[in-house]
């Protein structure tokens, strides 16, 4: 694909605590690679990748298929950089929030981390997955599986275990979230359309929210 030659520019958000492997998730990513000399990120940073993606399926096979801008927003983790970080979650499409697998208190945290989504982002249920990182180290492994799955389900978001190092899970998990906010964005446009005759009179226009305005189909 050439610049300008995609459907749809979508704006996904990393975020967790620092050190639980955001900047090398990302990176592995978008270059099929990793990187174990990333340091600290300092407020924000961005990447970037193009790919098709076909709703509906979680290989990517199936489905319709659309033409993807991604903007993959890396956020740091440390508290003296919320007030930045937590600016950019209203502008985000979806969010990748990450703990790491051998950090219990990272695993703790992700609590806070959806009170602040709840308060920041675009609306109160926003698209998130659930991204339990390091899987590669089991040896390390404070967090279990079926506790990350418990706290998922009791939010009602997808879970994934994935390793920066391996690349194992972490297509899976970005294309989840990519479908979950196609399908948000086609019950948008699917509300926005409703025939005049479901009003009950085809002479009687429903009120119809201005397209521009951002809304939120939660």
């Amino acid at each position: 694909m050439t610049d300008g030659d995609y459907d749809y520019l979508i704006k996904l958000l990393a975020l967790g605590d620092s050190g639980v492997g955001k900047t090398t998730f990302l990176y592995q990513y978008t270059e099929n690679k990793f990187n174990p000399k990333f340091v600290t990120t300092v407020g924000i940073d961005f990447r970037e990748k193009r790919l098709v993606h076909h709703v509906g399926s979680s290989n990517g096979k199936t489905g319709n298929p659309f033409r993807i801008h991604l903007q993959l927003w890396d956020t740091a983790g440390q508290e003296r950089f919320r007030s930045l970080t937590t600016a950019f979650f209203r502008d985000a499409m979806g969010f990748l929030l990450v703990f790491d697998l051998t950090s219990q208190q990272s695993f703790l945290n992700v609590r806070n981390w959806i009170s602040q989504l709840q308060a920041n982002a675009y609306c109160e249920n926003p698209d998130v997955v659930l991204i339990g990182n390091k899987a590669d180290l089991s040896d390390q492994r404070e967090v279990e599986e079926k506790e990350a799955k418990e706290l998922a389900d009791t939010f009602g978001i997808p879970y994934f275990e994935t390793s920066a190092a391996t690349g194992d899970g972490i297509d899976n998990s970005v294309l989840a979230l990519l479908d979950l906010i196609m399908k948000r964005m086609e019950e948008s446009v699917d509300k926005s359309q409703i025939p005049d005759s479901v009003n009950g009179n085809a002479g009687q226009k429903l009120d119809v929210a201005d397209p521009n305005e951002k809304k939120c189909a939660c």
